[in-house]
């Protein structure tokens, strides 16, 4: 199985477009050790040939031009690109499905509740059905993507912030916010790019794969309010923090798994920076922090 990290960070890139953070600060005056990031994306392949996405971010365009495993290949219209699988309905995880609207066929699969969002939004249509097909994922169901095995699991999570209204239930196990157990050729990967806590049953699910792929938003809870950016902690936005009480550090510790990666990386996180107390916090518990085009053949 050959996976390509195509996008790294979380919503709005690293450095976000308006945004001048400690770490953004570091980005813009082009500091070597921050490297910019586009949005949370993945490609998966079980042969190299046909390549299944995982999450179309705002920056999909730019990342097939970075990617050359999209690339078209003969005949006057082609793309490698023959799926689409959907975690979540976040702005940042399906606003690129729009830049796929040009009559090239592939199949998109997604939860029940996430085709539900996007059938009444009258800018996916878009996306002529004669060319997109539509599958549904039920959870706990595996099924045949491209000659991988996908199997959706639901994980403490939110509904996407454009549909929050009032008191908002944050950690409820929903087919709104999904895990993906991918399988293929004897080989495994666990992808949770969004979650709100790590639970006994999280645990039970990421155990023995060969590379894990979690949501590494913020280092600390509290970071986007002592930034002043925000008046939401991580918690808030569905995502648990690195470190700290229940951190995935801590929470993910003893986890049994080959390689432990973090993806949908705000721009916040210190642990950004090549060399910061935090990436050396990361590293000593044996993480790595994902960056694009990051590759991995298992």
């Amino acid at each position: 199985m050959h996976v390509i990290v195509i996008g790294s960070a979380a919503g709005g890139g690293f450095p976000q477009w308006n945004c001048r953070c400690p770490t953004c600060a570091l980005a813009w005056a082009g500091d070597p050790r921050v490297t910019p990031r586009t949005q949370s994306s993945l490609a998966v392949s079980a042969d190299g040939l046909h390549w299944t996405l995982v999450n179309a971010s705002p920056d999909l365009r730019q990342q097939i031009l970075a990617t050359p495993a999209l690339h078209p290949r003969g005949g006057s219209r082609h793309s490698p690109i023959s799926a689409v699988v959907l975690t979540n309905g976040d702005v940042d995880h399906m606003a690129g499905l729009i830049t796929l609207r040009e009559r090239q066929a592939f199949a998109l699969h997604a939860s029940p509740s996430l085709h539900a969002m996007i059938d009444v939004d009258p800018v996916f249509a878009v996306l002529d059905r004669a060319f997109v097909s539509r599958h549904a994922l039920l959870m706990g169901e595996a099924n045949v993507v491209n000659g991988l095995a996908v199997t959706p699991f639901a994980v403490p999570g939110k509904v996407p912030l454009f549909l929050e209204s009032g008191e908002v239930a944050v950690g409820a196990e929903t087919d709104m916010t999904v895990g993906l157990d991918i399988r293929a050729n004897g080989r495994r990967l666990v992808h949770v790019p969004g979650c709100a806590s790590v639970t006994p049953s999280l645990l039970e699910r990421v155990r023995g794969a060969d590379l894990l792929l979690f949501d590494g938003t913020t280092y600390t809870d509290d970071e986007m309010p002592r930034l002043g950016l925000s008046p939401k902690t991580a918690a808030r936005m569905g995502h648990v923090a690195m470190d700290g009480p229940g951190g995935s550090l801590e929470a993910l510790a003893g986890a049994e798994v080959g390689a432990k990666v973090y993806v949908h990386v705000n721009n916040t996180n210190p642990a950004l920076v090549e060399g910061s107390a935090e990436r050396r916090t990361v590293e000593a518990a044996g993480w790595r922090v994902a960056h694009d085009g990051m590759e991995f053949r298992l």
